[in-house]
């Protein structure tokens, strides 16, 4: 019922920019957090940066100072601006929400299915 999509990934030299998109789609009723993760090949899933509804955000470590999450509730969309991108920002990037779905009152927590972000020096 619910379907995220995830957008704008791609191959790009250190240094380079690149902006991700995540589209909620399906019979929504709310969305309350929603956040980025990424997993480079032979690691753990990491969280990248998350964004409450409200617009309150945080971020990990490494990504701090060069992205910026967003997000635009109107159009249940969430972004992922990434400079200064470096080869160690190579992953598979994850959008994921926690959302209710019309006539219900369960939260949920869903995933994309990824999108390929490749940074070569």
């Amino acid at each position: 019922q619910v379907q995220l999509v995830e957008s704008g990934g791609g191959l790009v030299r250190a240094g380079g920019s690149l902006r991700l998109s995540c589209a909620a789609s399906g019979n929504i009723r709310s969305i309350y957090t929603m956040a980025w993760y990424r997993q480079a090949a032979g690691q753990q899933r990491e969280l990248v940066a998350g964004i409450a509804s409200g617009g309150s955000t945080n971020y990990g470590d490494s990504v701090k100072g060069r992205f910026t999450i967003s997000r635009d509730n109107a159009k249940n969309t969430m972004y992922l601006q990434m400079n200064s991108l470096k080869p160690e920002d190579t992953a598979v990037y994850y959008c994921n929400a926690e959302i209710m779905i019309t006539g219900d009152s369960v939260l949920y927590n869903y995933w994309g299915q990824g999108t390929q972000v490749t940074v070569s020096s």
